[in-house]
């Protein structure tokens, strides 16, 4: 299907088109239609714990941070930069030297210690496919909208897309646009070390592979679960990290291993099923990915990203 029928469908399947056909102006791009109107964003006052719950409550990966007296957008935390936060890259520094490990200390600074400020975002007059473009191209999974006056009026994300796709790509199979390059970790790994996988690899979420507990001989290896950049920042914004500690140390959090938190009953595909099939699950099971196997062997996954990039084609 091509990129234009695609797009001409995602117009058609407008959220709520009633709704918005008062609100949008001439004034305004056709990706205002699809886009989220009403954004939770935080001042940069706001602190790392308290960013944190509020994703995982509205089920966000990424968070706004706004001016609370102009409302102009300073910058955006997201799912990745709390992993790099907690061991995954260069703002652990934050937790190792500033607060010298101290994690409940380091939690409780200033989201702007950690938030992104060079914010990618969209105009309010951008079309849908500048949206899917752009996207590709900077290797985005959502923008902010903002208006002349840089007020954030929406936002747009990857599964925005997916899910006004859901039952339309009848053509297009899994095995065409899934990503084979695996990188893959087990059940014994610590959340610090799945956190540098996933920042330094630009992965949300990362295949858990081990012995099947339920063969006691194993030939190979065998998909046990999935670790999401979500599945992490739960951990930590449902306050589950804090039954770990003991003394405040940071350690007594890293070392929990991804067989506490991993997914174990995962929702997973074959190479033969239509993308337009694999949109409806991840919009049911509220999932970005799913993991694509063979005779109960990994071969590849499936996610929004490779999903847009039907659209781009």
């Amino acid at each position: 299907m091509r990129r234009k029928e695609l797009i001409n469908i995602v117009k058609s399947r407008e959220r709520a088109p009633l709704e918005f056909e008062t609100h949008i102006t001439e004034h305004e791009g056709d990706i205002m239609s699809i886009a989220k109107r009403e954004v939770v964003t935080v001042p940069q006052s706001a602190t790392i714990k308290e960013s944190a719950e509020i994703m995982v409550k509205n089920k966000f990966r990424r968070l706004p941070i706004t001016d609370p007296g102009t409302g102009k957008i300073r910058g955006i935390v997201t799912a990745m930069d709390i992993l790099d936060f907690l061991g995954g890259g260069d703002k652990y520094q934050i937790l190792e030297k500033k607060h010298d490990g101290n994690f409940l200390s380091a939690i409780n600074d200033p989201v702007r210690e950690i938030m992104t400020s060079n914010v990618e975002v969209l105009s309010h007059k951008s079309s849908i496919g500048d949206a899917v473009s752009k996207m590709l191209k900077k290797e985005v999974g959502a923008f902010p909208i903002i208006d002349s006056d840089e007020k954030i009026v929406g936002i747009i994300s990857e599964r925005d897309f997916v899910f006004l796709l859901s039952g339309v790509l009848t053509d297009e199979i899994v095995e065409d646009f899934m990503t084979t390059s695996l990188i893959t970790t087990t059940p014994g790994t610590r959340i610090e070390g799945a956190s540098k996988i996933m920042v330094r690899n630009k992965l949300r979420r990362i295949p858990v592979i081990g012995e099947e507990r339920k063969t006691p001989h194993p030939e190979n290896d065998k998909l046990v679960g999935i670790v999401t950049s979500t599945d992490i920042l739960k951990f930590l914004g449902n306050n589950t990290a804090f039954e770990k500690l003991v003394t405040n140390d940071a350690e007594e959090i890293l070392n929990t291993t991804l067989s506490d938190i991993m997914i174990n009953d995962v929702v997973t595909t074959n190479s033969q099923t239509r993308l337009g099939e694999i949109c409806s699950i991840m919009e049911t099971k509220g999932i970005g990915g799913l993991p694509v196997v063979r005779n109960s062997d990994l071969i590849g996954i499936i996610t929004e990203s490779d999903i847009l990039r039907v659209i781009s084609g």
